[in-house]
């Protein structure tokens, strides 16, 4: 945990934005594998960590606007408790380390809950996301599970973003330190990036570096030389030249801060000209993205840079042709780079995205595109000071989407689809980078990752 006095700020400060009513914040429980006492790996909800910290199951938090009062609501441990996991400090002691004197057993919230809601004081808690807890809200709130998370509190959601958007100088430190952590994985996954090498092997020597170091890995591994899946987490293919190996990877740290970081490196460690023309072409939209950040610039606007500099390089090599600022404008591009360029970070990999996504990266003045590829993009406003972003352009030859791209003429203006051909063993390449957005301008967090071709090559050699 942090010292008692962050947490103390943050309900302070909430306090001063919501001002009337309750807001509760149930934490997590054991999810079982598949029996009750075997159980997954424990996670604490983010912002029950963000305002409370107790990274422990069967806890619930709530903040009382118009008293000024804090509660943790918990139970001590019994003797089962302690014979099974050794003595544990009291619900009073473990408050106290958030900064928090008042205290009861977790059967008391349903008293206090149902007391405001007979003098009609407003409930607030946000969206839940785990079934059992849109369980209990449902039997605190005497409404329907199943549609408790559309009663959301809308003030609270908005509240809790403007705070964990911007992150302060310990969460910095933290994602700092789940960089650095990811550098190890990343420089291993290199190194192991060999003719005849499963990607299991690979998968299970990174994941064991984030749980060596920290708090395991932020999210599960993508690991694969069909790098054209996005979100590929099977890692049973033999590495074979030729191809292009994708690690997009994260750590958390023992306080639960992640970093997310891609690479992609050529089995064998020596890319071959057509990998290498692409992958220039990447790489240059990831570092010219990251150059043009700062203060005040549209997200947006980036990702539409990124997608030009993916264009121009597609049509430099006979890909694409036509003028590239109206493909882009019109979406041929997103033939080869199909997402957003990046999203928010902090003790959510994809940061707050429980929340609501368009809560996050959108407003009234700025509207989420339907059009393929820019729909995806999951922030759209200007960045500030504490933003924490992965800028992760990418250029991606799948298969299905060029067959139906070209069955239907979409796009023969600007895709020369008669050379895709050639290029096809490359699957996808992706570099990713995590940036904090600072007063003056940006910077890039960790230990700096090799993405040069030449460093690279001098990593796997």
């Amino acid at each position: 945990m942090f010292k008692a006095e962050v947490y103390t700020k943050r309900r302070t400060r909430l306090h001063g934005i919501m001002k009337t009513g309750l807001a509760l914040f149930p934490g997590n429980s054991e999810a079982p594998m598949n029996y009750p006492a075997n159980t997954y790996h424990f996670r604490q909800d983010s912002d029950f960590l963000y305002f409370f910290g107790l990274d422990l199951p069967g806890f619930a938090g709530l903040m009382d606007f118009d008293s000024g009062k804090d509660w943790i609501f918990g139970n001590d441990a019994d003797m089962d408790d302690i014979i099974w996991m050794g003595p544990q400090p009291s619900v009073r002691e473990l408050a106290a380390k958030c900064g928090i004197t008042n205290t009861a057993p977790i059967s008391k919230l349903e008293e206090k809950v149902k007391d405001a809601i007979s003098k009609r004081r407003k409930v607030h808690f946000l969206p839940p996301y785990r079934g059992e807890n849109k369980m209990i809200l449902g039997s605190l709130l005497n409404e329907n599970p199943c549609k408790i998370k559309t009663l959301a509190s809308v003030n609270l959601i908005k509240a809790v973003i403007s705070m964990r958007s911007i992150k302060e100088k310990v969460e910095i430190e933290e994602i700092e330190k789940a960089v650095d952590i990811a550098y190890d994985m990343h420089v291993t996954a290199m190194k192991m990036c060999r003719q005849g090498t499963s990607e299991q092997d690979i998968f299970g020597a990174i994941e064991g570096i984030a749980l060596a170091k920290g708090g395991g890995t932020a999210f599960p591994i993508i690991l694969s030389v069909n790098g054209q899946t996005l979100h590929n987490h099977a890692h049973g293919n033999i590495l074979k030249k030729g191809r292009m190996m994708v690690t997009d990877a994260g750590a958390e740290t023992n306080l639960h801060y992640s970093s997310d970081i891609t690479r992609t490196t050529p089995v064998g460690g020596k890319f071959n000209q057509k990998q290498k023309e692409i992958y220039e072409i990447v790489l240059k939209a990831n570092t010219e993205a990251i150059k043009s950040t700062g203060p005040g610039k549209s997200n947006r606007d980036i990702h539409l840079m990124a997608c030009r500099i993916i264009a121009a390089g597609m049509k430099d090599i006979g890909m694409m042709k036509g003028d590239v600022e109206e493909a882009v404008v019109k979406g041929a591009h997103a033939l080869f780079m199909p997402h957003g360029l990046g999203h928010m970070m902090g003790l959510d990999v994809h940061d707050m995205e429980a929340l609501g996504e368009n809560y996050i990266g959108y407003s009234d003045d700025v509207e989420r595109s339907d059009q393929f590829g820019l729909a995806f993009l999951r922030f759209a406003l200007p960045y500030k000071p504490g933003h924490v972003f992965t800028i992760e352009p990418g250029c991606y030859f799948i298969p299905e989407l060029i067959n139906q791209w070209k069955s239907e003429g979409k796009f023969k203006e600007f895709i020369n689809y008669s050379m895709i051909d050639k290029y096809m063993s490359i699957g996808g390449i992706r570099i990713e980078d995590n940036v904090l957005i600072t007063e003056k301008g940006h910077k890039v967090l960790g230990k700096p990752i090799p993405k040069t071709v030449k460093e690279v090559e001098a990593v796997c050699s």
